[in-house]
């Protein structure tokens, strides 16, 4: 079974962290169906008619992440939170296009709640997950690259027990091993803010995704968990 939890020295620099973690095992992960689909072009519709024109800085999520990366040394104008990325895309280009069931339902929560939402691929995860400071000699390839790469050491990591990087600079984007595939059939999904708000969306974020997930791909067993400072782990 998946672990992941958030190392202690995470928790003492930034103890208002809230993560909503979902571990499904069996998904089915095809083209999304038409319902979802139209469920998901819907969601876009509405969360451009709801953010109008306001600019995506002073959304609280996104202004609490920005603070965040500004925090352990990232300019959050030049490396943008996942939910930021894709909110940006949508305002800025009117449509995002559908991926796959799991990157469409991750997608469809990310732009409701302005929240990043993650949804790794165990299959190549050694172990268990930790979210915590690089110390740099983690490798690392990114979305579409096969080269080797390491984050910077303070840098905010997902890593597994063989130090493998799934996501790098907190939620600003995941690892090539870690993305969803057509045959992923094992996952482990964040939700993760640091806003004033954070407990309740998160709960409501969390609990919204796993009844989609129900739905839509079909897991055979599901567990899931908020963690912050009091619980900061999923175990095995």
């Amino acid at each position: 079974m998946a672990r992941f939890g958030y190392d202690h020295q995470i928790l003492e620099r930034f103890p208002t962290v809230v993560g909503g973690v979902i571990h499904a095992v069996g998904v089915s992960n095809g083209p999304a169906s038409a319902e979802l689909t139209a469920a998901f072009r819907a969601e876009q519709s509405s969360v451009r008619e709801r953010i109008g024109g306001t600019p995506l800085a002073e959304l609280p999520t996104l202004a609490a992440w920005r603070g965040v990366f500004r925090a352990f040394g990232v300019d959050p104008t030049k490396y943008r939170s996942a939910a930021e990325a894709l909110l940006r895309r949508l305002t800025k280009q009117g449509e995002l296009p559908s991926i796959s069931t799991l990157v469409d339902l991750a997608n469809l929560i990310s732009i409701r709640y302005a929240l990043p939402v993650a949804v790794l691929d165990q299959r190549a995860v050694s172990g268990g997950t930790t979210v915590r400071f690089a110390h740099g000699g983690e490798p690392w390839a990114d979305l579409g690259s096969s080269t080797t790469e390491h984050p910077e050491p303070g840098e905010v990591v997902f890593v597994d027990d063989d130090e493998q990087v799934s996501a790098r600079r907190w939620c600003w984007r995941q690892s090539r091993a870690s993305a969803a595939q057509a045959d992923t059939s094992e996952i482990l999904v964040t939700i993760e803010g640091h806003h004033h708000a954070a407990p309740d969306d998160i709960d409501r974020a969390l609990r919204e995704l796993g009844s989609l997930l129900g739905t839509y791909a079909a897991p055979a067993t599901v567990r899931s968990a908020i963690l912050d400072a009091a619980r900061p782990e999923l175990g095995r």
